[in-house]
């Protein structure tokens, strides 16, 4: 029997794109709501409760209030919000971590589905933490460079509107108070003792993201071989000869993609570290379905883009 598999907020940009992802595959079946009761709980409980996987794209606030609707004790929630990614009893959806990790996943019925600026800020940092490259104290500092499809509907409405601000055109940085909400997910998972100084940007482009940490007084070299250590079992995740694949690096490059790629650039004494990804793939939907699809027992790599 196929497994079934339900999506609690399809209307939205992440559920609009797991979506995609699945609804031409025939290993599973995708359990619709009628449009007239996709509010009504009753309707979204009786099909959560039937599904072997929900997908819950909501805010935070519908995210926690839609986990008390499930009563099946198998049905696996995979929540796309940030609701539950540092919360206890719930397991942190990036397999590439390691094989524990990997385990947990496949084992678990609550997947809290990482955020793209963490999902960039994560896969650079944690393998360093771990192989002890970069102490657990070390003051970090990232920026990371998205498309304004992260941002949902009425942002998107907001940059393809013709009669949009001329500024639109130029990049911006937000998260100014430096108290973004990706920002414990990035210290928990990580192991670090504070938070890094993190800057979010937005570009005037639909898709895609480049997250940047940068380590002063580390070795490129060391750091390049560490991380192709780390990534070289991954089939989603890979690592770039030292000093990338070009002499420039464009956040775009991995728009329509479900990979994420790791550049390593600098010398002997100071190195940056970028993933470049696509922020509603590997940053978002595209993990949420290689998540599901590692609970299920699927190739991890089923219905997504390569």
């Amino acid at each position: 029997m196929k497994p079934k598999i339900y999506i609690d907020g399809k209307e939205g940009t992440t559920g609009l794109q797991i979506y995609e992802r699945l609804g031409d595959r025939e290993d599973i079946q995708l359990l619709l709501i009628d449009e007239d009761k996709r509010k009504d709980p009753v309707e979204r409980a009786k099909l959560m409760n039937e599904a072997d996987v929900v997908f819950l794209c909501l805010p935070d606030a519908a995210a926690k209030e839609a986990v008390t609707l499930v009563e099946n004790p198998a049905t696996c929630i995979i929540d796309a919000s940030t609701a539950h990614r540092v919360a206890p009893g719930w397991v942190y959806g990036y397999p590439e971590m390691g094989q524990e990790q990997r385990a947990a996943i496949a084992s678990s019925k609550r997947i809290a589905n990482p955020g793209c600026h963490a999902t960039g800020f994560i896969s650079c940092v944690y393998p360093l933490v771990k192989a002890g490259v970069i102490p657990a104290d070390f003051p970090l500092t990232a920026y990371s460079l998205t498309g304004y499809s992260g941002g949902g509907k009425k942002l998107i409405a907001e940059y393809e509107d013709e009669s949009r601000d001329v500024r639109h055109e130029s990049h911006r940085i937000y998260g100014t108070t430096l108290t973004h909400k990706h920002l414990p997910e990035m210290k928990a998972v990580c192991g670090l003792e504070q938070p890094p100084v993190f800057s979010p940007i937005l570009g005037d482009f639909y898709k895609g993201m480049a997250t940047t940490i940068l380590l002063p007084g580390f070795d490129a070299a060391a750091v390049h071989a560490a991380l192709s250590a780390h990534y070289a079992p991954c089939k989603m995740v890979s690592v770039a000869p030292l000093g990338g694949d070009e002499s420039v690096i464009y956040a775009s490059t991995l728009a329509g993609k479900d990979t994420l790629r790791i550049i390593v650039c600098g010398h002997e004494k100071q190195t940056t570290v970028t993933a470049l990804f696509d922020n509603l793939g590997k940053g978002a939907s595209g993990a949420a379905v290689q998540n599901m699809n590692i609970v299920l027992g699927f190739d991890e790599a089923a219905g997504l883009s390569l």
